[in-house]
């Protein structure tokens, strides 16, 4: 019974957001996009588009078709663009400037500027904080946009078209699309990013209802040009940092999306989605194998996601919308109703019955076929590999471990292709604060434990 009244909290939960999310890609946002491009063709007010582009230790045959995707989206937009290009080693500046000229030849007509920006590899965060200065020069009005594109990202090309007319709508902040992933090579970890972009859509399109989505992915993401520019908003994307009670000040290294996401949260802008706007990113897998690859990868996204949605739940509800702020809630509450069911499954077949462990397991996976037939069937697909329920579930099960690991050491970041660090602390403090984290984490699984023991009647 304990089983099921959980598994009926998270199963209406999914209904509720697919729900919302069919409405919205077949209703609400179709008429929300007609609206906007009737306002931007009935204003006629110019809108310039600037690509502020990053690129660090990326190849030569990914950045290629990344920049020429930006040049070809910049050639076409109605009204001009600039390109800020921010790089740090002298090779990628070459091969842009050859890309940059050869675009010009096919298209000499097109008012299309080039910025490079050569700078040293302190770090993301400065690189976008430096270029956002170089844009602010520009002068941009509340007309104008910047799109943030990942160094391994290609955009669509009429991604300035399809998203300029939306921040007609004062109300708008920032906007996010959907996402493909090229990946080569078949396997595990191609089904996984597959899988996830599938099920990011879903979520995306249920959040998108409310206009307010739960990240600003910094794959690809658009912004109105004055926000974008704001000394405050350059400030946080540049040194963001949250004050803990156990661990003191932790600087922020990696999650400049979200922290661009918390500025027009807490401002009061809306944040919307397009999810028939695509970009198409070029992803590696950082380590040999795929449990690796994906322990890394979820340390540094779950990382992100916990550091900065515990201050967005002090916002108030009434200003971010009370479906967006339960939502971020969830995030949180999550992670215990995930790993509540195989705690009390594998503890009745240890003291009760063992048939109760097959019995859960054969009820998961198959719970995780439909939810899977599902998610795949809202993207029109009508087939999925076989390995996607087994992903589904090691998404949940064993991201819900990582996330309630980072969730006591928020100060424990790393770059995928960067090695870095939250900053230098003494070998002694370093000890005491890692001690500290395990007796927090392991107190926390304790009291679930046993909380859950004393629901259950098993005491």
């Amino acid at each position: 019974m304990v089983v099921g009244a959980l598994g009926l909290w998270r199963y209406s939960w999914a209904a509720i957001n697919y729900t919302r999310a069919i409405w919205f890609r077949r209703v609400a946002h179709p008429r929300r996009r007609a609206r906007a491009e009737q306002r931007f063709a009935k204003a006629g007010t110019p809108s310039r588009a600037f690509f502020l582009v990053t690129s660090y230790k990326i190849e030569p045959e990914v950045t290629m078709p990344v920049y020429r995707s930006v040049f070809k989206a910049a050639e076409i937009a109605r009204d001009g663009a600039t390109i800020v290009a921010s790089v740090v080693d002298g090779s990628d500046e070459r091969l842009i400037r050859q890309l940059f000229a050869a675009s010009r030849i096919c298209n000499p007509d097109a008012d299309v500027e080039l910025i490079l920006d050569r700078i040293p590899g302190t770090g993301k965060r400065d690189a976008l904080a430096r270029s956002l200065q170089l844009i602010a020069r520009q002068a941009p009005t509340a007309h104008d946009i910047v799109i943030f594109v990942d160094g391994d990202s290609c955009v669509p090309q009429d991604l300035v078209a399809r998203a300029a007319p939306v921040f007609t709508d004062p109300k708008v902040g920032a906007l996010t699309t959907d996402e493909a992933v090229d990946i080569p090579k078949p396997g595990l970890f191609r089904d996984w990013f597959s899988l996830r972009f599938d099920q990011r859509q879903v979520m995306m399109c249920s959040m998108g209802l409310s206009k307010r989505v739960l990240t600003l992915t910094g794959r690809m993401s658009v912004f109105r040009a004055s926000l974008a520019t704001d000394p405050d908003f350059i400030s946080m994307v540049q040194s963001d940092f949250i004050e803990h009670w156990r661990l003191g000040r932790v600087n922020f290294l990696t999650g400049d999306d979200k922290s661009t996401w918390f500025w027009l949260m807490r401002e009061g802008y809306q944040m919307i989605y397009l999810p028939d706007v695509q970009s198409l990113s070029a992803e590696t897998q950082p380590k040999p194998g795929f449990f690796d690859s994906a322990s890394v990868l979820m340390v540094r996204w779950f990382g992100n996601m916990m550091r900065t949605n515990g201050r967005a739940l002090q916002l108030p509800p009434s200003r971010i919308g009370y479906f967006t702020w339960w939502s971020i809630l969830d995030q949180r509450v999550s992670i215990w109703t995930t790993l509540s069911g195989p705690i009390l499954a594998l503890t009745a077949a240890l003291i009760f019955d063992l048939s109760v462990l097959p019995a859960y397991i054969a009820w998961v996976m198959l719970t995780r076929y439909f939810f899977v037939w599902a998610i795949t069937l809202f993207r029109g697909r009508a087939g999925f590999p076989i390995t996607y329920p087994f992903l589904l579930y090691f998404g949940q099960l064993f991201g819900a471990l990582v996330k309630s690991y980072v969730c006591f050491r928020l100060d424990r970041q790393r770059w995928t292709r960067q090695s870095s660090s939250s900053g230098p602390r003494p070998s002694f403090a370093q000890r005491v604060s890692a001690a500290g984290s395990l007796h927090m984490h392991a107190l926390t699984i304790g009291w679930l434990t046993l909380g859950l023991f004393w629901f259950a009647g098993m005491f």
